[in-house]
């Protein structure tokens, strides 16, 4: 038994096609396309609304963060 031929193992039957033979890219802009445009369009409303919300919600929270931790000018007017 040399490199490349495996024992013969019995009652399993392996089918396989060429890379020769095989089309990269099969029904590419008939099928593929349409199918992903559909996928799309179906969970668009699914996802964008609550990923929307989410990042209204983050920026809003970083920036009222940020405005927490200043000081207020207001505060040391009389300071002299």
């Amino acid at each position: 038994m040399k490199f490349g031929d495996l024992a013969r193992m019995r009652h399993i039957i392996t089918f396989s096609l060429s890379p020769f033979e095989q089309k990269i890219f099969p029904n590419f802009f008939s099928e593929i396309l349409p199918n992903t445009w559909r996928r799309f369009r179906g969970s668009f409303f699914r996802i964008a609304p609550p990923t929307a919300l989410g990042y209204m919600v983050y920026s809003w929270g970083t920036n009222n963060h940020k405005e927490s931790k200043r000081k207020k000018p207001e505060d040391y007017a009389n300071d002299e």
